[in-house]
């Protein structure tokens, strides 16, 4: 796919030379944003962009007695696939992606299945992988389609 997009990037260079420096960040916004809102609903889906479904979690959610929870469960990282946390932004005039604040660490930890503490100064487990980011096939496909609208315009 790397190679996809440094085809598309020499053929459309000439094109994105001729926009405005405001024409330029509001396309990059544009496909940050699309971005955004498809990795965000692959979160909310619990599977990761390539469309692999996540390791479930080690234990189900006890309460305080140790007795299993009797509503339903939240899914793992439903909070973070908010605007709140998960931001699309230009900067530099590059669409960039990704989590603010506290969270990126805790994105960073279960995107890549690093080692971390369960709570702070609590023991520390080797979390699974679960890529959270990523552009999927679909993804490129409506990237394409957004670049291509805003140049025809």
């Amino acid at each position: 796919m790397a190679d996809d997009f440094m085809q598309l990037e020499s053929w459309l260079q000439p094109l994105l030379d001729r926009l405005t420096e405001g024409e330029h960040r509001k396309l990059a916004l544009d496909m940050a944003r699309e971005l955004r809102r498809e990795n965000a609903a692959t979160i909310r889906a619990q599977h990761g962009p390539d469309g692999e479904a996540w390791t479930p979690r080690k234990n189900p959610l006890r309460d305080q007695r140790g007795q299993l929870r009797k509503r339903k469960a939240q899914s793992m990282f439903a909070k973070l696939a908010g605007a709140k946390h998960l931001r699309a932004q230009v900067e530099g005039g590059d669409a960039v992606v990704g989590f603010a604040g506290r969270t990126e660490r805790i994105a960073r930890v279960h995107h890549f299945g690093l080692r971390d503490s369960v709570k702070p100064g609590g023991p520390e487990y080797d979390y699974p992988a679960r890529p959270l980011l990523g552009i999927s096939g679909d993804s490129a496909k409506r990237l394409h389609e957004i670049l291509l609208a805003r140049l025809s315009l």
